[in-house]
C-alpha cells in the first residue's frame, strides 16, 4: 500500500496533514505502507515519524532537517568537501566576539563581503557589507533580532559574478538549470523576487559544470527536491561551480510554472515508486 501526504499525488491512501502534527492515526496508517510521498512542506515532525516507520519515503529530507539553515548547510559543504565561497559561522554574537576579541571587531574578509541571517529566502536577511560601519550596523540588528529571539548569522567571501548565478532544480532524477540575471546595480543578490531575468541558454557549458556537480552532491547526501543556488566567479580563470545555498523551497517560474513542476514531480514519484518495485493506483 502507498500512502501520500501530498495533495496532487493520489495514492493507494491518502491523508492531508498541512497545519498539525502528525497523530496516531498517521502512525498506523504509515506503519502498514509500503511506501510513503510527503509534500515540501511537511513538518520535521511527520516526516521522523515517516521515516522511522516506512522503508521507502519520498522526498529524502533528510539532510533539510539534519542541516537546517544557512549555517547548517555551510556545515553539510564543508563535510562534502564541495566548492563553496569561504564562510565562517556564528550561531550567535558571542561566538563571534569570542573569535574575534570584541563586537568591534572586523572580520578577516576584505570588503566587501556577505552578510547572511541564518533564515530567510528569495535574498531576504542577505547583505553586501561594504565598511566598517556598515557592519557595526548590521551587529546591532543581529543584536536586536537576538532579543527577539532569533539567533544565527554567517560572514562570507563576496564572489564577483557579473550580476548572475545559476539555479539548479532537483525533481527525483530530473535537473533543470537556468541563470537568474540581475539587470544593472539595484541589488548584488540576483533574486527573481529582486528583479532578477531568467536565462536558460547562456553559457550551457558552465550550466553542464554546475548540473554535473549537483547531481554528485545529491547521490552523497540523498537530496531529490531543492533547488540549489550555485556562483561562478568572473574573477577566476578555473570556472568552478560554488555551492551558495540549497532552497527547499523554491520558486517555478523557471520551471515553466507550477502545473510544469507537478508535471514533472508526479513522473519523478511514478519513477521511483517503479524503482523500489512497487505500483501506484494514482490518477492525475
Amino acid at each position: 500500500m502507498i500512502l501520500s501526504y501530498h495533495p496532487c499525488f493520489e495514492a493507494d491512501k491518502n491523508i492531508l496533514c498541512a497545519g498539525r502534527d502528525p497523530n496516531a492515526d498517521d502512525l498506523a496508517a504509515i506503519r502498514v505502507a509500503h511506501a510513503v510521498v510527503l509534500p515540501q512542506g511537511c513538518r520535521e515532525s511527520l516526516y521522523e515519524m515517516a521515516r522511522n516507520n516506512c522503508t521507502h519515503v519520498f522526498p529524502n529530507f533528510d539532510s533539510r532537517f539534519q542541516y537546517a539553515g544557512k549555517i547548517g548547510q555551510v556545515r553539510l559543504f564543508q563535510e562534502k568537501n564541495v566548492p563553496h565561497p569561504r564562510t565562517e559561522t556564528y550561531p550567535n554574537l558571542n561566538t563571534f566576539t569570542e573569535h574575534y576579541g570584541g563586537i568591534t571587531a572586523t572580520p578577516a574578509f576584505d570588503f566587501p563581503f556577505v552578510f547572511k541571517f541564518n533564515w530567510g529566502g528569495e535574498g531576504y536577511q542577505v547583505y553586501l557589507i561594504q565598511s566598517v560601519s556598515e557592519f557595526k550596523d548590521i551587529l546591532q540588528t543581529a543584536r536586536d533580532y537576538e532579543d527577539s529571539g532569533h539567533t544565527g548569522f554567517i560572514i562570507q567571501e563576496y564572489i564577483p559574478s557579473t550580476h548572475r548565478s545559476l539555479r539548479v532544480v532537483v525533481v527525483g532524477q530530473t535537473l533543470i538549470s537556468y541563470w537568474r540575471v540581475q539587470s544593472g546595480d539595484r541589488s548584488f543578490c540576483s533574486n527573481l523576487a529582486r528583479g532578477a531575468l531568467i536565462d536558460a541558454q547562456a553559457d550551457p557549458e558552465l550550466q553542464a559544470l554546475a548540473v554535473t556537480s549537483v547531481r554528485s552532491f545529491c547521490s552523497r547526501t540523498g537530496i531529490n527536491i531543492a533547488g540549489f543556488d550555485l556562483l561562478f566567479s568572473s574573477q577566476r580563470k578555473r570556472r568552478t561551480p560554488l555551492f551558495l545555498e540549497i532552497n527547499y523551497y523554491f520558486g517555478r517560474r523557471g520551471l515553466g510554472g507550477s502545473e510544469k513542476f507537478y508535471e514533472i514531480l508526479v513522473m519523478e514519484i511514478e519513477k521511483w515508486i517503479d524503482r523500489i518495485g512497487l505500483k501506484s493506483a494514482r490518477t492525475f
